[in-house]
């Protein structure tokens, strides 16, 4: 039985217990998930199928074509297709340029996160017309860095891989048989033209995997991983402290 890199856990009951969270979850709606032909997307739903049968699920491909490579557009297509998925594909240029056209300045960030936010909507869209629930595809490290859009791909129903680490999501995602074109893809949320998810934060996910897991999660002195990583460390458990907004709920005036 295989065991991921960084926690040991064997990959068999990684999945066993996100299906078993899915089938608790969904009951009896329909899962919707966006698919970004990513590895994060493309596992949940190879978990959903898994946990479903693919006829309740729905898959939602949203390119943007100033910003999505026609190769994430075809293997989101293609793995859909081979596990049998109803899906449909909605080009957003048209929603984002009237949002754009309304607006006297241009941000790329928050263009970018514009972008992430059409597409919840149209999947809460799909779920109010289809009696259905919105799936997330976050994994634990977008998660606690904040490496996501607030009310735009964080802005979901459940979090089937919302505890399992990005370098465990690649290992996750052979072992239920997802391309290897998709697992040794570059993570990317393409929000914009050329966007990388490593170059953007500074660090690679294998090392930020260790820090996560070793400081936040077990509570280990963080000077022990500085001796062997540096100042990458700072920076990680920076982003996740900044980041701690999008992680709880809005503060609420207590009046009562």
């Amino acid at each position: 039985m295989q065991s991921t890199s960084i926690r040991g856990i064997p990959l068999e009951r990684i999945s066993d217990t996100i299906t078993s969270f899915i089938k608790d979850h969904v009951n009896f709606k329909t899962a919707i998930v966006g698919l970004s032909g990513g590895v994060d997307s493309s596992t949940v739903l190879a978990l959903l199928v898994k946990a479903l049968g693919n006829k309740n699920v729905f898959g939602l491909i949203m390119p943007d074509s100033t910003t999505t490579p026609s190769q994430d557009i075809r293997d989101a297509v293609d793995l859909a297709s081979s596990l049998g998925v109803r899906w449909r594909m909605i080009y957003i240029d048209g929603m984002f340029r009237a949002f754009m056209e309304g607006l006297s300045t241009y941000d790329r960030v928050a263009a970018g996160n514009l972008r992430a936010r059409i597409r919840m909507a149209l999947l809460y869209y799909h779920a109010n017309t289809m009696n259905g629930i919105v799936i997330g595809t976050g994994d634990k490290s977008e998660i606690l860095l904040g490496y996501f859009t607030k009310y735009g791909d964080g802005g979901v129903d459940i979090l089937p891989i919302g505890d399992v680490y990005k370098t465990e999501v690649r290992e996750l995602a052979t072992y239920l048989g997802v391309p290897h074109t998709i697992v040794a893809k570059k993570s990317s949320p393409r929000l914009w033209a050329g966007q990388e998810a490593e170059s953007e934060l500074g660090f690679t996910y294998e090392v930020a995997d260790i820090v996560l897991y070793r400081v936040v999660e077990k509570g280990e002195d963080p000077d022990v991983l500085r001796s062997q990583y540096g100042n990458v460390v700072d920076l990680i458990l920076k982003r996740v402290e900044e980041n701690r907004h999008k992680r709880e709920l809005p503060p609420t005036a207590l009046v009562s």
